[in-house]
């Protein structure tokens, strides 16, 4: 890291009518070594950790996840390929467990107990009433702890928009179905579909929230914020080295881009005349999944990459989705799909849904590794977790999970497949990662200790 006579904050803001447009990490933001004790030199360099929480529902096809060999040497089949490009920054566990995604004499449910367990650790209560309750999740546990020093908290997106009273499973509540993030035991945290909404939550001030008129500005399809911003932009530019324009300017092309797919998203969407009769679809989301998955991954990168937020979680599709995947050939409904009878041909159809919903994590992945960030990359600084809390849909069964860790390079030993004990909690994964966030927490639902295996060498 290049430090410089300049010093400029690392809350400073671009701001102008309507709009606030966070920084991300630039050299400028360190002061002058000279000036400072040694203890102040180490906060300013240190870089911060994230976490991420990407779920998929209805399992996976464990013939095609689950990798040969063990160690460093292992291989990736069919639906780990796309992630060869960050392969030496990934680990395959294979033996984590959710034991109260179980039934545990509550009968079927086996959908709403694997979203609603997978980062609590609870059983969830068998209710379809407003009597919910299951636990607070991981990502809520630290949001708590550290989210007062980012703008947001946390940040919670999805893919299917969804209700959270009524039943959708076997009497579970449809709370338990559509929310993987957990604020308390009784108070869900629904992901934002929309990216529209989630642009806005990012970069708008709010200042103008109650003014009509500002509020329409800032609406309009073919307004840039980075237009509301420019005095800023243009004065703290004449402050910055060379490197740190570079880094302003590669910045500002990322954000106007998103901002791009975001308005043609809603452009599309308002021209479209085709029925959609599988799924309602809220104003300005990408008709296509592919689209709306990346358009998600990149206003999740921004929020990370500008200190926005720390803690993030993503549903790839809500637990027990029968949406149909036409792009890749494969029209069939998902759920229905996963009973699939150990029928070698709607296994296949299961494994290429699979391996699509991997090619949108590993494109945002191998982005993180691509974007600097303090002394390594964004993805050295973050962890990611991505998977299911089924792992056979066709069996429902909650043991061996298809989980893989990304990321967290500066904190873990990555690049391998390591086989634990069976039976290890998954939640022992999260309270290792919690120590890396300087979270420390001596239980998490059902956990039974910390992860060793994340720090091994082998």
């Amino acid at each position: 890291m290049i430090i410089t006579g300049k010093h400029v904050s690392r809350r400073s803001l671009l701001r102008g009518v309507g709009a606030a447009l966070a920084l991300p990490m630039l050299d400028a933001m360190v002061p002058a070594l000279s000036a400072m004790t040694k203890g102040a030199q180490a906060a300013a360099k240190a870089t911060p950790n994230r976490m991420v929480f990407c779920y998929v529902p209805n399992g996976i096809d464990m013939r095609n996840w689950r990798p040969e060999t063990l160690g460093r040497s292992f291989d990736l089949p069919k639906i780990l390929q796309p992630l060869a490009p960050v392969h030496d920054d990934i680990i395959v566990f294979t033996g984590l467990k959710d034991h109260n995604g179980e039934a545990l004499g509550d009968g079927p449910g086996d959908h709403a107990r694997a979203a609603a367990s997978f980062l609590t650790g609870v059983h969830p209560r068998k209710t379809a009433g407003s009597d919910i309750s299951v636990g607070t999740s991981v990502d809520q546990v630290a949001a708590q702890k550290i989210g007062a020093q980012t703008r947001l908290s946390s940040l919670e997106l999805g893919i299917e928009d969804g209700h959270l009273a009524g039943n959708c499973d076997s009497g579970y509540a449809c709370a338990y179905v559509n929310s993987i993030s957990w604020r308390s035991a009784t108070v869900p945290n629904p992901p934002e579909v929309n990216p529209r909404s989630v642009f806005e939550r990012l970069f708008g001030s709010g200042e103008d929230a109650g003014d009509p008129a500002a509020r329409l500005r800032s609406e309009r399809i073919d307004q840039s914020i980075l237009d509301l911003v420019t005095d800023d932009t243009k004065q703290l530019s004449r402050s910055l080295g060379n490197t740190d324009k570079r880094k302003l300017d590669e910045y500002l092309t990322a954000v106007r881009e998103v901002e791009r797919q975001v308005q043609m998203a809603e452009k599309q969407a308002a021209e479209n005349t085709m029925a959609v009769p599988t799924m309602e679809k809220p104003d300005g989301i990408p008709l296509e999944y592919g689209e709306h998955a990346q358009l998600m991954f990149n206003l999740m990168t921004l929020a990370l990459q500008t200190d926005i937020t720390r803690i993030s979680t993503f549903m790839l599709a809500r637990e027990g989705s029968n949406r149909g995947y036409r792009e890749i050939g494969v029209p069939d409904g998902h759920h229905g799909l996963s009973h699939h009878r150990n029928d070698p041909a709607l296994m296949d159809k299961v494994a290429a849904i699979n391996r699509y919903h991997m090619e949108q994590f590993a494109t945002f992945v191998t982005k993180l590794k691509n974007t600097p960030d303090g002394d390594g990359s964004l993805l050295d600084h973050t962890m990611i977790v991505y998977g299911s809390g089924i792992s056979d849909g066709n069996r429902h069964n909650h043991d061996d999970l298809p989980v893989l860790f990304a990321g967290g390079k500066r904190m873990f030993n990555t690049g391998r497949h390591v086989k634990l004990s069976e039976s290890t909690p998954v939640a022992n994964l999260y309270l290792s990662m919690l120590d890396a966030m300087n979270v420390p927490t001596e239980q998490l639902g059902d956990s039974q200790g910390r992860l060793n295996a994340l720090s091994e060498l082998t």
